[in-house]
């Protein structure tokens, strides 16, 4: 298992500026940790869907090896 950091972006005349992100402690791979990060995201804003406060959700960077 391997954990990831997940970050938000919301784009205003197409720059993305970063609104947050989300640290998965374990995951089996990248698209489970960002299905699981934007569930996170949502909740924490109080929001249904992730969307209503960020644009893109993406790796941070790389991803590290517990």
């Amino acid at each position: 298992m391997s954990s990831y950091r997940i970050q938000f972006a919301k784009e205003i005349f197409g720059v993305p500026f970063t609104v947050g992100h989300v640290d998965i402690s374990r995951a089996r791979d990248a698209g489970r940790a960002i299905r699981a990060a934007e569930i996170r995201f949502a909740r924490s804003h109080g929001v249904t869907d992730w969307r209503e406060r960020a644009d893109t959700a993406a790796l941070a960077g790389g991803h590290a090896q517990d």
